[in-house]
């Protein structure tokens, strides 16, 4: 409920695009991706020195996404309750901190808590940095010059995160969370420095929402994750997916009868965004569980360093971006559904490729080109599956359900981790395999390991053919998606 006795305050807008106050904002959107990505070449160094089970490298991704996607709309509620700077500042500030903890972890409970942490920080502080863009930049040119170079983070960072990640674990797996450390210090002083507050409404904060959701998906991940260490007839499995069942049936009963709750009920009652929603939960999860189980078969079986992978994936960054380019241009004159449906089939015939290979592939020319298919069929899909949630959705309401859309997008990544780690380690001890560090493995050993992977693939092309599947259902038309593009652009104008 908004208060309206709270205090209004008057800020300034910036009438030039580049400047030191998009530097910090953009450099807190960079970081929160490079890091969601950053740890994946750095797990085969993590499993030797920390002995990371298969599980824990599951979740040094999982334990980051989890909290990130759970509590990102808590956290912009926060930031425009108790001004967007501050709640800002002690985003960034808890990140840092954490980077800091991860960077010095002596075991794997320590580091996996530590990552839980940063991507609790990570939530507060994204969408507040999101929202102070739309304030803090005069309406108009200077602000969509200053939301593309905002926007333009997630591309730089999805490339960086592999090639930075795989550049400093050459060094030492370390310091792909030190490095945080001072670039988050920096990003607080110019913060302090350079942005101002914004008008700040008391907003009431669906607290309970956002710790339901998030704890029914943590339980529900840790049971499917860990089932094949302690066993699938544990009382800790059984309980911890009963407690996950039974925390998700409290979510939604706590959001149907709270005032102004953080996932609106009213959101469902499109049949075609329901699907939309589907659709983008399961292109997240395959490109989440591609890139992480990808990561793993390169280094671990394929034997190529941590750089070298990193640089191996540039071509399916180009990929996406050649999709993306393609999916923007022909979205104005192709029905949604057979452009997300061709992006699919390419994605299905990538994957179901990819889940043949074994550890004597080539790069030149096999890697090179299933990297490059891949990555266009991904991002044919990724950029046009949010865009159709705003179709015949009122201007008020772009802003609320695109934060949605985008919750459902980083979702997506650390549920199909969680819940695919184990399918990939069951069939490596099913081979007589086992799992874990690579180092003294034998011949038999590593091509286990790599079926667990390559299985893995297999399962997320059914992935990206029930995203093809549900695409065909959508009823949405070139003219819809085109105004739904123009009206997001006019919400971030104001």
């Amino acid at each position: 409920m908004l208060d309206n006795s709270a205090a209004t305050v008057q800020y300034p807008v910036t009438q030039r695009a580049f400047g030191l106050a998009i530097l910090v904002l953009s450099g807190l959107q960079l970081m929160v991706v490079l890091d969601g990505t950053v740890v994946i070449l750095a797990l085969p160094r993590l499993q030797d020195e920390l002995g990371l089970t298969s599980s824990g490298s599951a979740w040094m991704v999982t334990a980051y996404g989890l909290p990130l996607a759970g509590l990102m709309l808590l956290g912009g509620r926060i930031g425009d309750s108790f001004g967007r700077k501050h709640m800002f500042i002690v985003g960034v500030s808890l990140f840092t901190l954490a980077s800091l903890l991860c960077g010095l972890a002596q075991n794997e409970a320590m580091i996996i808590a530590a990552r839980a942490v940063q991507g609790t920080g990570a939530a507060l502080a994204a969408p507040t940095a999101f929202a102070l863009v739309a304030s803090t930049f005069a309406p108009g040119t200077v602000r969509n010059h200053a939301f593309a170079i905002f926007g333009s983070m997630m591309a730089v960072g999805s490339v960086g995160g592999l090639v930075i990640g795989g550049a400093l674990t050459e060094v030492s797996w370390r310091w792909i969370f030190l490095i945080n450390v001072p670039i988050g210090a920096l990003i607080i002083l110019g913060a302090v420095y350079r942005l101002r507050d914004t008008t700040h409404q008391r907003l009431s904060l669906d607290v309970r929402g956002a710790v339901l959701g998030t704890l029914a998906c943590a339980a529900l991940v840790f049971g499917a994750t860990e089932g094949p260490e302690f066993g699938w007839g544990s009382p800790i499995i059984v309980g911890s997916l009963v407690a996950g069942a039974v925390l998700l049936v409290a979510f939604v009963f706590a959001e149907r009868w709270v005032n102004n709750p953080l996932l609106p009920w009213s959101l469902f009652d499109h049949r075609d965004r329901v699907a939309t929603f589907a659709a983008i939960i399961l292109a997240s999860g395959v490109l989440g569980a591609t890139t992480y189980f990808a990561g793993l078969f390169i280094q671990n079986v394929v034997g190529y360093s941590p750089l070298v992978a990193g640089v191996a994936f540039i071509p399916f960054t180009i990929g996406a971006g050649i999709g993306t380019a393609l999916s923007s241009k022909l979205a104005m004159t192709v029905a949604p559904r057979w452009l997300l449906s061709i992006g699919a089939a390419i994605l299905v015939a990538g994957l179901v490729f990819g889940s043949t290979l074994d550890r004597g592939v080539q790069y030149l020319p096999t890697l090179l080109i299933l990297f490059v298919v891949i990555g266009l069929g991904i991002g044919m899909a990724i950029v046009l599956i949010p865009l159709c949630v705003l179709v015949g959705v009122a201007p008020d309401d772009i802003g609320p359900l695109s934060a949605v859309g985008q919750m459902f997008l980083n979702l997506g990544t650390p549920i199909a981790i969680g819940l695919l780690a184990p399918v990939a380690a069951s069939r490596t001890l099913a081979l007589g395999g086992r799992t874990g560090s690579p180092t003294g493995m034998t011949t038999a050993e590593l091509d286990a390991l790599g079926s667990g992977y390559t299985l893995v693939l297999f399962v997320a092309a059914i992935g990206a053919l029930l995203v093809g599947l549900i695409a065909l259902t959508l009823r949405y038309t070139p003219a819809e998606v085109a105004q739904a593009q123009h009206a997001q652009e006019e919400a971030q104008q104001g």
